[in-house]
């Protein structure tokens, strides 16, 4: 069985002080796939580049203490690269991958467009970018048999059951509909397949993986699943198992596990 998680934790040196590390020890995942670590490579403790079990690796912004990816490995990948090739948001620590034979997990973080405009017509920016790079991969699936799993957090709902309150966010990002017509590309012209939907196609409240700190939005449950594995059709078709942890919490974001039958 292939473990694989995914974790926005919102600053890597606050969700170890809350916890991550032996909650990942009791796991045993095989990887772990990390957004948002807020870090630079200066400033990563031996216990944060090598908890028991696993090794790290990190793709840093070049901006202190903003964004940021990361990998934990139970197994030696046989190559990690990092970037898609689009200096404007490879300069932001957005995107790494570890291969391994015949498999490739990749950890993704994409911009969010919350703060207004200017990052909003980033965010479509750096989805005009992502989907040829996303397009190169299910090429090489379809050419050679690789298969592929991006995790990340990708900052957009899909559909209506994807947040607690959808029509109060029709117009605000992370649900405005050219987001969700991207994604719906990806999934249904491509053939990426969302892993967890296709484990849970009707699950509402128990989805969600992100709530807003403003408000009583965790205590209520008016959140978010904008937390992915999205995978290529051969190794999506073994998935056997989902879980989204909540009972600790050590950011905005709870991880979302999914348990392949699959060897690397």
């Amino acid at each position: 069985m292939l473990r694989i998680t995914s974790l926005n934790v919102n600053g890597i040196r606050s969700a170890f002080r809350k916890g991550l590390q032996p909650w990942l020890a009791s796991q045993q995942a095989d990887v772990v796939c990390l957004q948002e670590i807020k870090i630079h490579a200066d400033d990563l403790s031996d216990d944060l580049l090598h908890p028991p079990g696993f090794s790290g690796h990190f793709y840093h912004a070049e901006k202190k203490g903003y964004s940021g990816v990361g990998l934990y490995m139970a197994k030696p990948a046989q190559a990690v690269t990092t970037g898609m090739g689009c200096d404007e948001f490879d300069n932001e620590g957005r995107i790494i991958r570890a291969d391994w034979k015949n498999l490739s997990v990749v950890s993704a973080y994409l911009p969010s467009g919350s703060s207004g405009d200017e990052r909003q017509q980033a965010k479509y920016r750096f989805l005009d970018h992502f989907a040829p790079w996303l397009d190169t991969m299910m090429k090489e699936y379809k050419k050679t048999g690789r298969e592929f799993v991006i995790c990340g957090d990708w900052n957009i709902a899909h559909h209506e059951i994807d947040l607690k309150n959808w029509k109060g966010n029709l117009k605000n990002s992370g649900f405005l509909p050219e987001e969700r017509a991207w994604l719906s590309k990806v999934l249904s012209e491509m053939g990426w397949v969302d892993v967890y939907r296709q484990l849970h196609p009707d699950t509402t409240g128990e989805a969600y993986t992100w709530w807003s700190n403003r408000g009583q939005a965790w205590a209520k449950n008016v959140g978010w699943r904008i937390d992915y594995h999205i995978a290529t059709p051969g190794i999506a078709a073994k998935a056997v198992s989902a879980a989204i942890y909540k009972d600790e919490r050590f950011s905005d974001h709870a991880p979302l596990t999914i348990d392949y039958d699959w060897g690397t």
